[in-house]
């Protein structure tokens, strides 16, 4: 398959980058380096089997490889001829949470509590309500045993696993399933994504640290998945599945928090029934979806003192609670009275586990917000502050309901509340439980944009939010998307109870993937000891298992809904990635053989008008088929063609050095040329043509003069050779501004003596500065001139932008399930997609489009 032919190259390429790597990796990524050319990333596009794409400079023309000689070149940071937005963007990295003042770190950490915490913030509202609603209490020792579970599953799940173990399982600052996903494919090639290449390898941040020789173990691992396709599809499949349950996640989010939040209206009105608070729920929601669009900055800093006020409100009533009905229910820290809750309740407790889970609730979100804050601002917020209060207000509620039996199971919070102050509490409460919606929307919308840049999910319109962090989007379709699905979850599931378990569902589901996906973090990455190891995943996912048998018991009670919804959604992750990677590896197959081209010689069969014709496609590597379409079709074709490809990399951020290469494809006569634009999943890409355009045509200028200078120091290193017989070899030195220093004196007398020479042709030059030059040097300035002459004159002559849609369509004789796949279900997500030339706003006049039909 052309796929496992990629992977193959890439393995050479990999192992390579190991020796060359090693002092560079305190280095800047911006910083230029003086390599020798073996070590340089250079390479040409002679045709379409031949090496690898390597990033860092371009090339000169195969014929000229054999006469390279050994030469020290220092490469100069490329320019960014596809990034104009990311020019405009200050602090692409993460960086931008590091050099912040004292202000702005306070800013940051009311946007913290406002995005990350909400979720979990606002639990206390209907944990216990659940919990008893399947468990009814019997006495004071069950709310001690209660609230002795709920007590330990928030230091286990929230605290233990993602504050202390998950979150530094983050790619880059970025979380996520995908996130990690795409740290365990940089590390082991097991990823299925189509248009990916070795050259993408010597991204510096994606090279982050490779499993060592001397661990034995984690080198079995890692060749064992590489070997196994089976593993490596199982592994796509987890991933899918745990993103699946994330936008489930966020459907359910909001409906339970706003729900359980207007029920508190029946506390204060007894007039209120569940109709109304259904209507006032159904208000609510379609408010906070409309703001949404006002992005994560302005709407995390006015709702994160709201929330501020809301912890602080908890632990409050927490207090006042344990001082004035019963403060022994701090024995509950002791653990045995979780194994008498069981002992006394038996299958009921056992129906509570769903219940308890959800004082967790929101910890996923935690993880995958983690791209709009960094690790120790969330970790520090956590435990300093939204810890304990959580911990005070399940403490009050529990003492509260010791004396309280009767009847206060039902709103147990609201109850708790002191009459003097439970309208102003209710109203912070509601606005805590919108809060919390947003922080799992959020992580939705960043989970989506992962899952899109690496091949995974239908591209959609996203917009970036701040014009300084490059990580807070919004998502128009996702957001009214689960905006309805909302809306449908609480019209058809009236009760919090069954709300309460499709929400157990989602958490879960996402939980257990995240658990797997670290512990293969922590054997290929961290090398962690085997038995920290294993007491990691058997602990968590044996916990997680027995909370989502409890869940699953009650799916009946309409909480199938939420499993049917994560199906479909993986199903539609699964088609587009399954089509996408069919699609790019027929284009493979049939891309246009080199030898083709030298046969229908430089005028490509067609006549070559004046202009640049910029023709994108997905194909990395050789001369698309799209193109035989093109000169076949129109009459006429441009006189300069620049292949352009636009790839996603499963890195967060590629440096703005390293996104882009060109290379020459075919003989100097041809004048084509392959562009390559390689995107991290967080990069922000939106251009407006006119300077795309022209940063293009200025680093195609700077490639064609620096094969130039290249063909120049080669032809110079010749005559040196020849003049000098008793050197063994000649070596020249090239800087970044394009001065040349040779260094093919290996003794010091030969120095000396070559010195003199030197200084006499310089001292000859400069009494005759009107000497000719060497027929060589002027015929390659010539040469040069010509070659930036014509590229200035076809950018003149205009700019087209021509467009290849290739489709595919299952043969005749495939099996009905394929044709059912390809030619209905991902026929109609990629006609709905949005194109990729989308993010340049290019006018209609400059476009060419031409379909194509794949029949796979």
């Amino acid at each position: 398959m052309a796929e496992e032919g990629i992977s193959g190259s890439g393995s050479s390429g990999r192992e390579g980058e190991i020796n060359i790597r090693v002092g560079l990796t305190s280095r800047d990524s911006l910083d230029s380096r003086w390599v020798f050319p073996g070590e340089d990333d250079s390479e040409v596009e002679d045709n379409g089997d031949g090496d690898d794409d390597l990033p860092h400079r371009a090339a000169v023309d195969s014929e000229d490889e054999d006469n390279q000689e050994h030469r020290l070149i220092r490469t100069e940071p490329r320019v960014d001829s596809f990034d104009v937005e990311a020019l405009e963007v200050h602090g692409a990295h993460r960086s931008d949470y590091e050099d912040l003042g004292i202000a702005r770190r306070i800013i940051h950490a009311f946007q913290t509590l406002g995005v990350v915490f909400g979720d979990v913030g606002t639990s206390p509202l209907y944990t216990f309500s659940v919990m008893f609603s399947k468990a009814p209490i019997k006495g004071d020792e069950d709310v001690i045993g209660a609230l002795s579970l709920v007590l330990y599953t928030l230091l286990l799940v929230p605290l233990v696993k993602y504050v202390l173990i998950v979150l530094w399982a983050n790619d880059d600052g970025e979380g996520g399933t995908f996130a990690l996903y795409s740290l365990i494919c940089r590390h082991a090639k097991v990823s299925l994504l189509p248009n990916q290449l070795p050259s993408d390898t010597r991204i510096s941040n994606f090279i982050l640290k490779l499993p060592s020789p001397e661990l034995e173990r984690s080198l079995k691992i890692k060749e064992r998945l590489e070997a196994s396709l089976t593993l490596k599809k199982l592994l796509l499949m987890l991933v899918l599945a745990g993103t699946s349950m994330v936008i489930a996640d966020g459907v359910v989010t909001p409906a339970m928090s706003v729900m359980s939040a207007v029920g508190g209206l029946k506390v204060g009105v007894a007039a209120i029934e569940q109709d109304e608070v259904v209507m006032i729920s159904v208000t609510f929601l379609v408010i906070l979806f409309s703001v949404q669009k006002f992005g994560t900055s302005q709407v995390g800093l006015a709702v994160g003192p709201a929330l501020f006020i809301w912890f602080c409100s908890l632990a409050g009533i927490g207090i006042y609670n344990l001082i004035k009905y019963d403060a022994s229910v701090l024995r509950a820290f002791n653990p045995v009275h979780i194994y008498l809750y069981f002992k006394r309740n038996s299958v009921n407790a056992w129906y509570a586990l769903g219940g308890c889970l959800l004082c967790a609730t929101g910890s996923e979100a935690m993880f995958a917000d983690l791209c709009y804050f960094s690790v120790r601002s969330i970790q520090l917020t956590f435990v300093f502050l939204v810890l304990p209060c959580l911990l005070l207000g399940y403490l009050g509620q529990a003492a509260y309901l010791t004396g309280n039996l009767n009847g206060a199971e039902k709103h147990p919070f609201f109850l708790s509340i002191p009459s003097g102050i439970f309208w102003p509490v209710l109203l912070i409460a509601n606005i805590a439980a919108l809060i919390a919606s947003r922080a799992m929307t959020t992580a939705t919308f960043s989970c989506i944009k992962q899952s899109s840049n690496l091949g995974c999910f239908p591209r959609l319109k996203i917009i970036h939010t701040s014009k300084r962090l490059m990580g807070q989007i919004y998502i128009p379709v996702i957001n009214w998307f689960l905006l309805v699905g909302c809306l449908v979850l609480v019209c058809s599931m009236s009760s919090i109870n069954e709300i309460g378990n499709a929400y157990g569902i989602a958490e879960l589901g996402v939980m257990m993937m995240t658990t797997i996906l670290v512990t293969i973090v922590m054997l290929l990455i961290w090398r962690l000891n085997i038995i920290i190891v294993l007491s990691f995943v058997v602990f968590f996912l044996g916990l997680e298992l027995t909370f989502f048998s409890s869940v699953l018991w009650s799916v009946t009670d309409g909480s199938w809904v939420i499993l049917v919804f994560a199906v479909i959604m993986f199903v539609i992750m699964y088609i587009w990635n399954y089509g996408s990677k069919l699609k790019y590896e027929t284009e493979v197959e049939r891309k246009l053989p080199m030898d083709l081209m030298r046969e229908i010689g430089c005028n490509l069969g067609t006549i070559r008008a004046p202009g640049i014709g910029l023709l994108y496609n997905e194909l990395a590597k050789g001369v698309p088929a799209i193109f035989g379409h093109f000169i076949t079709t129109l009459p006429a074709i441009h006189s300069m063609v620049i292949f352009v490809c636009i790839k996603y990399v499963p890195v967060p951020v590629v440096p703005q050095n390293e996104r882009f290469f060109f290379r020459r494809v075919c003989p100097k006569s041809y004048h084509l040329f392959r562009c390559i634009a390689r995107y991290g999943y967080k990069d922000v890409r939106k251009e407006n043509h006119q300077a795309f355009e022209q940063l293009l045509i200025e680093s195609l200028e700077k490639l064609i003069r620096r094969e130039a200078q290249q063909r120049q120091l080669e032809s110079d290193g010749d005559e040196d050779a020849d003049s000098e017989e008793d050197t063994s070899f000649s070596r020249v030195l090239v800087d970044p501004n394009g001065s040349v220093y040779s260094l093919g004196v290996p003794l010091l007398a030969e120095f000396r003596g070559s010195s003199n020479s030197i200084s006499e042709a310089s001292i000859s030059e400069e009494l005759n500065p009107n000497s000719p030059a060497s027929p060589s040097i002027s015929d390659a300035e010539h040469s040069l001139e010509r070659e930036l002459s014509f590229i200035r004159q076809a950018k003149e002559s205009g700019v087209v932008y021509l467009l290849g849609h290739g489709d595919i369509r299952a043969r005749k004789d495939s099996w009905f399930i394929k044709k059912l796949v390809i030619n209905y279900f991902y026929a109609f997500l990629r006609k709905n997609c949005r194109r990729g030339i989308a993010n340049l706003s290019v006018p209609h006049s400059h476009l060419i489009q031409v379909g194509m039909t794949y029949m796979v």
